[in-house]
């Protein structure tokens, strides 16, 4: 989760949602790395979670990721639950909950929901603190701007 928070900060350097994920192998090895870029990239879609599936499915010439585990600094949105999902991910960890947008526990778990044709293991909680705090910062500094 400490990968997936410097892409976080990498997001928000660049002017975009601090948002971070890495996608990891069985073994260890980092598949892939993303982050938000919906701004640098005018992309609706250019979430975190998102870009990491792309990379690793590219990389591994499979969009088949059974194995893999994908962590992300903040609870991931429909589209991306929904992407996990589709991927056949094996696990799915992320770090603050998202009450207002989350779709892998807080207002649903597309991840977990038994009418699909895959679930996803998913937690939530873990450095939850932190990845909640790069966000408030972030939204923080944007509200002092506006002011």
């Amino acid at each position: 989760m400490r990968l997936a928070l410097r892409q976080a900060e990498l997001a928000e350097k660049a002017g975009d949602v601090p948002v971070g994920a890495i996608l990891v192998a069985p073994d260890g090895r980092i598949l892939a790395r993303g982050r938000n870029r919906r701004e640098a990239r005018t992309d609706p879609t250019a979430h975190a979670e998102i870009l990491a599936l792309r990379a690793a499915a590219k990389k591994l010439g499979t969009w088949h990721l059974e194995l893999a585990t994908l962590y992300v600094t903040l609870e991931p949105c429909a589209m991306c639950a929904g992407a996990a999902v589709n991927a056949r991910l094996g696990r799915l960890v992320f770090g603050a909950a998202d009450p207002k947008a989350g779709f892998a526990g807080s207002l649903g778990n597309i991840a977990a929901d038994a009418r699909l044709n895959h679930r996803v293991a998913n937690e939530g909680g873990v450095l939850a603190e932190e990845c909640g705090e790069i966000l408030k910062a972030f939204f923080r500094s944007r509200r002092n701007k506006t002011a």
